[in-house]
């Protein structure tokens, strides 16, 4: 059994996040910066998207965040304003647990959100792999939630979208499909 050992400072420091210096991922800036609109962004992520561990591997969040490596798992803050949250998407590898800080956020779950639940605040809702889900605010001011995904390091750029998502992508604009290609894969119609 390995020894029980003590930290540096500066090892408590590389394992520590605050929340006011968190920064919103990049993967939505580089997408809005290759000229797609917000409208779609708004689709995809979470209005206000803020990676707190990731793993070295490739992630459709980016790859900045305060804590890196925590055995498989990765932390995300999300801020939505009301009405707002990422459509339906599925994780074909990962565990996708949220938990509800503040305010209240519906999940829709299936391949065309006829299932749903509410969280308020402290609930929890875990949704494994191969299952689509997605949430929006519906309270009447900002909320808070707090997804944890868990599974193989690897494994961190599993997303795919459903036909339905394609197709309310394609009506913002040409180059909306194409540019979110780039970070996540399209389910083709069964």
């Amino acid at each position: 059994m390995p020894e029980i050992r003590n930290m540096t400072a500066e090892e408590v420091a590389t394992r520590t996040g605050r929340f006011g210096a968190l920064k919103p991922m990049s993967t939505a800036k580089k997408l809005a910066d290759e000229g797609v609109p917000l409208e779609a962004l708004d689709i995809i992520f979470a209005n206000k998207l803020m990676p707190v561990i990731l793993e070295k591997t490739a992630n459709p969040f980016g790859n900045a965040s305060p804590i890196t490596g925590a055995g498989g798992m990765s932390l995300h803050v999300s801020v939505c304003p009301p009405g707002q949250g990422p459509c339906l998407h599925n994780h074909s590898s990962t565990f996708e647990t949220f938990v509800c800080l503040d305010g209240r956020w519906e999940f829709s779950v299936g391949d065309e959100g006829q299932q749903t639940v509410v969280l308020e605040k402290w609930d929890t809702f875990s949704c494994p792999p191969m299952v689509y889900r997605g949430f929006r605010n519906v309270d009447s001011k900002d909320s808070v939630l707090m997804t944890i995904i868990s599974g193989p390091p690897d494994a961190r750029d599993d997303v795919t979208l459903p036909p339905i998502i394609e197709k309310r992508l394609a009506a913002i604009g040409a180059n909306v499909v194409p540019a979110i290609s780039k970070i996540v894969k399209f389910d083709k119609a069964k």
